[in-house]
């Protein structure tokens, strides 16, 4: 049986090497959540497909049939469920990982293991729910026939920026929610606000067309505003071109978020097991 031991400074030096040391607790947590998620619930992972569709439908009816907004001809269903998608993901992960580190208290305040493991499950079971909300998306292209563009190809560099960005969010607020509980009620507000401010039910042209570009530079320092940008572009096509520069905000935000998430988790990790 290996033995751990514990030295002054070892963990900080050889952080990065525990992290792959402990991925068998990583992928307990991680499937740990995936059970405990839709346990005793009636319809069970269902629910992956059933929040995104009822949030498509309700969206699409208050801005497509009411707000009469344009959808990039394209049938105005797919245009929100391709930015419900990603900001499903993200929200979900900054939701899960805010609350980890507390939710596991009982276990960072008795064991040694790089805490981020915590925050970085959370965030692996939102992408499988995402992935599961996928096949919604699927059956809705079939059924208005719509192809794909060959640019889709490019997709998986938009699902690694959701990832990135959910995660560096994800960090910053799990290290603020030990300390600080007041983010237990600031983060469902954040998260009800954001896909608002967020072009979820609208194309982010619009913001061009009401504020000029620089207003959409500006609007583009929001992390998911290139990566919903992204999804529509691949997926989509047509009318749902990319805006580069904000294309580029949007790249330069999501790393500023990661690295700086990384960091300031990193800077706080030891006071975890003293305050959660």
């Amino acid at each position: 049986m290996d033995k751990i031991i514990i030295k002054a400074g070892r963990t900080e030096r050889q952080y990065w090497r525990d992290l792959w040391k402990y991925r068998e607790l990583f992928y307990l947590l991680a499937w740990r959540d995936l059970l405990v998620r839709y346990k005793q619930t009636v319809v069970g992972v269902a629910w992956a497909l059933i929040r995104p569709f009822i949030t498509t439908v309700v969206l699409t009816v208050v801005f497509g049939i009411f707000g009469k907004m344009p959808a990039g001809g394209v049938p105005y269903g797919l245009l929100v469920l391709t930015g419900m998608l990603p900001w499903q993901f993200f929200s979900t992960a900054l939701s899960e990982s805010g609350n980890s580190l507390v939710t596991n208290s009982n276990l960072i305040s008795k064991v040694y293991f790089p805490r981020m493991i915590v925050p970085a499950g959370s965030v692996i079971t939102s992408f499988v729910d995402f992935l599961i909300s996928a096949a919604f998306l699927v059956v809705l292209m079939a059924y208005y026939r719509y192809v794909p563009p060959p640019v889709i190809v490019f997709l998986p560099i938009f699902v690694v920026m959701a990832f990135a960005a959910s995660f560096g969010v994800g960090l910053w607020l799990a290290a603020l929610m030990v300390e600080y509980r007041d983010f237990r009620f600031i983060v469902p507000f954040i998260i009800q606000f954001g896909i608002y401010a967020s072009p979820v039910a609208y194309l982010s042209s619009v913001v061009s067309d009401r504020f000029g570009d620089s207003g959409r530079f500006l609007y583009s320092i929001n992390p998911i505003v290139g990566v919903i940008d992204g999804f529509r572009w691949c997926i989509l096509g047509g009318q749902n071109t990319l805006y580069w520069p904000g294309q580029l905000m949007s790249v330069l935000g999501t790393v500023l978020c990661l690295v700086t998430g990384i960091w300031y988790f990193r800077k706080t990790e030891r006071s975890f097991a003293d305050l959660v």
